[in-house]
């Protein structure tokens, strides 16, 4: 299969024998959201994740797109800089989440925003996503969401519903707006989620850890090194790590493939997971 990179073919033949052996029961998935179930590129352009479409599609105060990209400008860099500390780049991510919530206030967000962003063309779901979804769906395997989405935990609600995603056995780790009655922006609940700090979530929610505390076995769906962070704080005796490599891909290929069991370039579709989870069931 092209844009396909096993890191270790024999280790990744044992995972899925032992996965495919305890069956479905035993099996759940953990994904992050932006560039990982959403496509990195529509009609060959790179597109913002769903919070960058308040900047880039003009929503929001005159002011807003000019301090969102003077954000990204001085915090991005601290992202992907791969020769600073590790606790330094998390503690720049939480200063960029953190100020940028106060700038969505400042600048007005409302739930009417959000249910405008959702309509954008911009936010496509990789090829394959019905039958991923279906599949979950058919064999009762749950599906829970972690992701450091700036806009929380109801735009990635809005999205689902939007692609007719519905399903008891999905379920959504995310930060959480506080709305006044109004639905206008009051307040984000602590501690934030950012994206590199998918290692301290916490997975508190009754509900989430009832379904999930006796499935052994997971696959993990990302597109960055954080992204293994999901599974911090979930106990496990199989996981296949399956990363999206999205850009500079020959610069990070070797990277990724030191992290992730199988690595998809290219702004892959869904299929290779779907022919996994077929081998596997």
């Amino acid at each position: 299969m092209e844009n396909v990179y096993i890191s270790n073919q024999n280790e990744l033949d044992r995972k899925i024998e032992t996965i495919k052996r305890d069956g479905a029961s035993k099996l759940h998935l953990v994904s992050d959201f932006d560039k990982t179930i959403t496509r990195f590129r529509v009609n060959g352009k790179p597109v913002s994740p769903v919070i960058a479409i308040l900047r880039d599609e003009g929503h929001l105060t005159e002011d807003y797109p000019g301090r969102a990209k003077e954000l990204f400008a001085t915090y991005h860099p601290f992202e992907i800089d791969k020769d600073m500390p590790w606790d330094k780049r998390k503690e720049k991510m939480l200063e960029w989440w953190s100020t940028h919530y106060i700038v969505l206030k400042e600048c007005g967000l409302t739930k009417n925003d959000l249910e405008s962003i959702i309509k954008s063309d911009s936010i496509l779901f990789r090829d394959g996503y019905e039958e991923l979804f279906k599949t979950l769906d058919n064999f009762n395997i749950p599906l829970t969401l972690v992701t450091a989405n700036g806009l929380g935990g109801d735009v990635i609600k809005m999205i689902l519903d939007r692609f007719e995603i519905k399903s008891d056995d999905i379920y959504l780790v995310a930060n959480e707006i506080i709305w006044d009655e109004e639905g206008r922006f009051v307040d984000i609940k602590k501690p934030i989620i950012h994206v590199l700090n998918k290692d301290e979530v916490i997975i508190e929610d009754k509900r989430i850890f009832e379904r999930i505390k006796d499935r052994n076995n997971i696959i993990l769906l990302g597109d960055g090194e954080g992204d293994i962070g999901m599974v911090q704080n979930i106990e496990y005796n199989n996981i296949i790590k399956i990363g999206y490599l999205n850009e500079k891909e020959e610069e990070l290929k070797d990277r990724f493939l030191e992290i992730f069991d199988v690595v998809i370039t290219n702004d892959g579709s869904f299929e290779y997971i779907n022919n996994l989870l077929k081998q596997i069931l």
